[in-house]
């Protein structure tokens, strides 16, 4: 399997790239750890003229605090962020799913911002960043904006980026004292992929459940906020009942994705016990227990 010949250009920094990117438009892409893009180009299902790699723009791969918030520069691989001991100790959800993306070899290579532009259906990354209600900062030639998590997946492998602009950042909030979050999924024995994912942020506060965020991948053809789950759990002491019954609404009012990796029927089941598991564990750990 070869690509169709392409030109492939290395820029230095982020304004070489944009500038670059807005000369060559739609047939240009980008190149960050090269999973999705060089995969797709072997088998001719992309065949851009022009490649622009983003290998060599070290100051986009950071990992750092910044008034409250953690941010990650959208070079960041997914080993970095693994084992990164600031988001280990201020925002360990993340962490946590970055270590359950495929294997030592892709950890090593992928990138954050490659994973979340990219937008496929069962990446890891999306539930969690979702769930943390994350803030996604996007630079083109004209000028920088940001976008919410919640708004920035559109539809299967579609973002809010527009012509024209790189995801340069993420930005995710420092879990403190009375928070916990965990990260549980199904994963395709293959490709490591989730066939469902779960991501839970909870924050106890007098022995309820003040906060609660739920994030999904897998299930559907783009990852989702499980706000029916969210809504059952507000406000309300935590039981094995309530966990069980709202675990029922994590996949309601959603198009359920169907595939040789399983039917819709059975990643409606596999999201309810994987909401389950992640909530459990997150009220957990938001309760000080080492789980």
């Amino acid at each position: 399997m070869i690509p169709a010949a392409f030109e492939y250009h290395a820029p230095k920094n982020l304004e070489e790239a944009l500038r670059l990117l807005d000369r060559h438009g739609d047939e240009a892409k980008l190149l960050a750890g090269g999973h999705s893009l060089l995969p797709m180009m072997k088998l001719r299902l992309a065949a851009p003229r022009f490649v622009i790699d983003l290998g060599r723009l070290k100051n986009m791969n950071y990992i750092r605090e910044e008034q409250g918030m953690i941010v990650i520069g959208a070079m960041a691989t997914h080993a970095e962020i693994e084992h990164s001991s600031l988001l280990r100790a201020k925002c360990p959800l993340l962490a946590e799913t970055a270590a359950a993306i495929g294997d030592v070899q892709v950890r090593n290579r992928g990138t954050i911002g490659g994973s979340l532009a990219h937008a496929d259906p069962a990446a890891d990354y999306p539930a969690s960043i979702l769930a943390l209600d994350a803030i996604m900062a996007l630079q083109s030639i004209s000028g920088s904006r940001t976008v919410s998590a919640a708004d920035f997946f559109v539809d299967m492998l579609t973002t809010q980026l527009r012509p024209g602009e790189i995801l340069t950042e993420v930005r995710v909030p420092v879990i403190g004292k009375g928070t916990g979050g965990a990260y549980c999924k199904l994963a395709q024995p293959a490709s490591g992929y989730a066939v469902v994912g779960v991501a839970a942020r909870i924050t106890l506060w007098k022995g309820k459940l003040a906060q609660v965020t739920v994030g999904v991948t897998g299930a559907g053809p783009k990852a989702y906020r499980a706000v029916g789950v969210e809504n059952a759990l507000r406000g309300k002491k935590a039981s094995e009942k309530l966990l069980a019954e709202a675990a029922r609404h994590a996949a309601h009012g959603v198009e359920l994705l169907a595939d040789l990796h399983a039917s819709a029927d059975y990643r409606r089941e596999m999201a309810v016990v994987f909401t389950r598991r992640a909530l459990t564990l997150a009220i957990a750990r938001a309760a000080g227990k080492k789980a």
